[in-house]
């Protein structure tokens, strides 16, 4: 992962291949469940030249014809732990995805979640050469950006260009083809654990698998869970997932912060499992069927029959009230939303105009979650569903599915990075990018 400019031009131009071709597919790698969902492009507009340096939303040209799920093996915190049990689970997920749409696939788009990923807004500023503003200007004022040092055991997940100026007017989307004597540009940087990467990576290859891309999962299930006025003016989408629960904020359409809180609903179901001594699955089906955060007088009344195969009688006919449920349950989501606050009040979230919370993912199906989370975030929070996409089947319409659903969008119509600009090798903004660009000159 060295020559990471390098290798991020060459998944892209691997994805526009596969469009090309007409096939992809996009892989949710999660702590609770590996999704697979093959999409097929039609007509000749996936790649639109006026879209430019913008937001990915919009119609997109593609429908889903394979969708398949199976329960997630070897991934603890969003992070691949046993790399043949994750494989397995993956070739089992695309497998019937392709089986279903009745093709085969050999590129995916990929997205995970754990990673500690870490924010940074860069900015940097050139004087124009002509007055009009040309490709070649944008690459130089990206490369302008001073790049902190984030170190050696951290890799680049996103590099995006969220705001230009040209002179004294800012807020410009694509400043291409307009007039001005200095041109300045604000970027997001998004770094993650190169290691966690590298296995991710890896893990498809031996699925025999060639990627094309890979997103964060809290970047693409803002995508997919917030509607356009909330990208615009600025919201934050809260993805409870399985092992990490990821957050994203947006605002002019772009993503400006991304952060993770490692703990998801699969820490709800271990506090389940232990408070009643109940083996994880039975956990998970009372989590599933009987769960809240928010108890009532009715609660005590409603008795839950735990049940289990033992063969001891008395232990198998074990009950429990709903209220003593919900005392196990609430706290947990408690941390988890004071953890949420934390990373929002540190990243100026209440500076922003709009300031609304959408929850999504798994765990935020929880009853009474909204309105927990509305106390304890200060704001105005709903719960977020997926946008919907053509041919997607009703199982995959929940809030479980955002991320991949985002990653669909994601693959339709990417938002300009760093790395689609032909970025002269001598502007590059770290010496590593340097060598590495050095190296592949003369080894190539």
């Amino acid at each position: 992962m060295t020559d990471l400019y390098t290798s991020q031009r060459a998944m892209r131009r691997m994805r526009k291949q596969a469009m090309d071709r007409g096939v992809v597919a996009v892989l949710d790698v999660g702590t609770s469940k590996i999704a697979c969902l093959v999409l097929r492009f039609d007509g000749p507009e996936k790649f639109r030249a006026s879209e430019g340096v913008g937001s990915l939303a919009g119609q997109s040209s593609f429908r889903v014809i394979g969708a398949a799920t199976t329960r997630s093996r070897g991934v603890h915190f969003g992070e691949i732990d046993t790399m043949q049990e994750t494989e397995r689970a993956i070739r089992t997920a695309v497998q019937a995805a392709q089986k279903m749409g009745n093709v085969r696939v050999d590129h995916v788009i990929a997205t995970f979640a754990g990673a500690r990923p870490r924010s940074y807004g860069l900015d940097g500023q050139i004087e124009l050469a002509d007055n009009a503003v040309t490709d070649g200007d944008v690459a130089r004022v990206l490369a302008a950006c001073t790049v902190p040092d984030f170190g050696d055991a951290r890799e680049v997940l996103h590099a995006q260009p969220v705001n230009f100026a040209i002179d004294h007017r800012s807020g410009l989307a694509d400043p291409r083809g307009q007039m001005g004597n200095r041109l300045a540009a604000d970027m997001h940087l998004l770094t993650v654990d190169r290691s966690v990467l590298e296995n991710l990576l890896y893990c498809i290859k031996r699925c025999d698998l060639e990627l094309a891309g890979v997103a964060s999962s809290a970047y693409v299930s803002g995508i997919s869970a917030l509607v356009e006025d909330e990208q615009e003016l600025g919201s934050a989408c809260i993805d409870l997932g399985g092992g990490a629960t990821g957050i994203s904020i947006f605002i002019k359409k772009h993503m400006i912060y991304a952060d993770s809180v490692r703990i998801g609903g699969e820490h709800i179901s271990l506090d389940i499992s232990k408070g009643l001594q109940i083996p994880l699955a039975t956990a998970e089906r009372i989590k599933t069927f009987y769960g809240g955060v928010v108890a009532t007088g009715m609660d005590d009344r409603e008795i839950i029959e735990i049940g289990g195969d033992t063969g001891d009688w008395e232990h198998d006919r074990r009950t429990v009230s709903r209220a003593e449920l919900i005392g196990i349950m609430r706290p947990r989501v408690e941390e988890i939303l004071e953890e949420v606050r934390t990373r929002l009040d540190a990243a100026g979230f209440d500076h922003l105009p709009a300031q609304q919370i959408v929850l999504t993912g798994g765990g935020s199906q929880i009853p009474g979650l909204d309105g927990l989370a509305s106390r304890i975030l200060g704001q105005q929070v709903r719960l977020g569903r997926p946008l919907r996409v053509q041919g997607l089947p009703q199982a995959a319409t929940g809030p479980a599915f955002a991320s991949a659903v985002g990653l669909c969008l994601f693959a339709a119509h990417p938002q300009d990075e760093w790395w689609d600009f032909d970025i002269p090798a001598d502007g590059y903004p770290a010496r590593s990018f340097k060598r590495a660009v050095k190296w592949f000159k003369e080894n190539w």
